[in-house]
């Protein structure tokens, strides 16, 4: 049964090189290994795999979620390294500056890749 199998992201790039050094560079995230057209990267015990296709950056819904411990001190990192974070209305959060919280302090943010596909941080509340 497919509840057991681990499951791996696919996010589709234009520009692997690109791709690459912003997941790597800006995210940190780590290079596991390469192959044809696409590159495994980790985060924590994920592997995530950045591929080459025209269709980069076309889905208009969150494509992966980063779980993180303090999402205060990571949206400040990132705003340092020149990421801007997306507004947008949605019922039940609230927004404080780039942050929404939601009920029982869970709180989430949003931005982009270069691509265009839409990522987000989020910790969780009680």
């Amino acid at each position: 049964m497919l509840g057991k199998a681990d499951a791996t992201p696919m996010i589709a790039v234009k520009d692997l090189d690109r791709a690459r050094t912003f997941y790597e560079d800006t995210l940190g995230l780590k290079e596991k290994d390469s192959w044809g057209e696409g590159v495994t990267l980790e985060s924590g015990d994920t592997r995530l795999n950045l591929y080459r296709s025209q269709f980069a950056g076309t889905n208009k819904a969150t494509a992966l979620t980063f779980d993180v411990d303090d999402i205060d001190k990571e949206v400040g990192e990132l705003k340092e390294k020149g990421i801007f974070f997306e507004r947008y209305d949605l019922p039940g959060l609230r927004q404080q500056g780039d942050l929404y919280v939601g009920e029982g302090g869970f709180k989430t943010a949003w931005f982009k890749d270069p691509d265009g596909n839409i990522l987000s941080l989020i910790e969780g509340g009680d």
